[in-house]
């Protein structure tokens, strides 16, 4: 005999579960939209094409579904942290037209993963993990394309390199055939003042533009987030990584 009270709850469970994820998705589409049309009208402000700039959607601590929903909502770059995390995602998404990032800390036992799953890499700041990236890269696949991590301000507490350091570094990982250096990246602190927030971000320009004289191919500055993205485009952003603008506030 079929028990009605039982059957009645799991429906009405399926069915609020299934409007939550609808209206999650919902929601992931419009602030895709949103984002868009404020990297637009800060490119405008600025006098900026902002077909310049590169919307990577920063998915750490999000499930697949909600990748999905981005990728057709039109997004196509996605930034991961963890490898392990994203190996999984990457792994059940092969089927999507996906271009993986990765922008989180390197450790050296994940490179093998990382110079296989993903095409951008943007924390590299040792020679080390460039070379391990470098040679564990299939020949079968396009060179990685490689930021430098700048610590623009020298925080004890952030990763990368020195400003003096970055010629050094770009000069050996040019060497390097499997790897495709493409520019810089850089995680200032939050400001309160414009202007103090603009500060890192020019720095970080005018080092890409040394960069350049010895290696023109660079053209990327990835650098902004969601809570200073406007500040990131004005000084010449061509990346900005945004998470909860798109996804929402992250599980800890």
């Amino acid at each position: 005999m079929i028990n009605t009270g039982n059957y009645r709850f799991r429906s009405l469970f399926f069915l609020m579960l299934y409007l939550t994820i609808a209206k999650q998705m919902n929601n992931i589409i419009i602030n895709i939209r949103k984002v868009q049309q404020t990297i637009k009208q800060i490119a405008d402000d600025c006098g900026r094409n902002a077909d310049e700039i590169c919307l990577l959607a920063v998915s750490k601590k999000k499930p697949v579904c909600d990748i999905q929903a981005a990728f057709d909502a039109g997004q196509q770059h996605f930034g991961e942290n963890y490898c392990q995390e994203a190996e999984q995602k990457i792994t059940a998404l092969k089927h999507l037209d996906i271009i993986w990032h990765f922008i989180g800390p390197i450790q050296s036992n994940k490179t093998r993963q990382i110079s296989q799953l993903f095409d951008w890499v943007h924390t590299v700041d040792r020679l080390k993990i460039a070379k391990r990236l470098n040679s564990q890269r299939s020949a079968e696949l396009s060179p990685l394309n490689i930021c430098l991590q700048v610590n623009i301000e020298q925080e004890a507490s952030k990763s990368g390199i020195h400003s003096d350091e970055m010629l050094p570094l770009a000069d050996e990982i040019s060497k390097l055939q499997n790897l495709n250096l493409r520019g810089l990246m850089a995680i200032p602190s939050i400001q309160q003042d414009e202007q103090l927030q603009r500060k890192p971000f020019a720095q970080l320009r005018e080092l890409l533009t040394q960069l350049q004289q010895q290696h023109p191919q660079c053209d990327t500055l990835s650098m902004g987030m969601s809570n200073d993205m406007n500040s990131a485009i004005a000084e010449g952003a061509t990346v900005v990584r945004i998470g909860t603008a798109i996804f929402g506030e992250r599980l800890k």
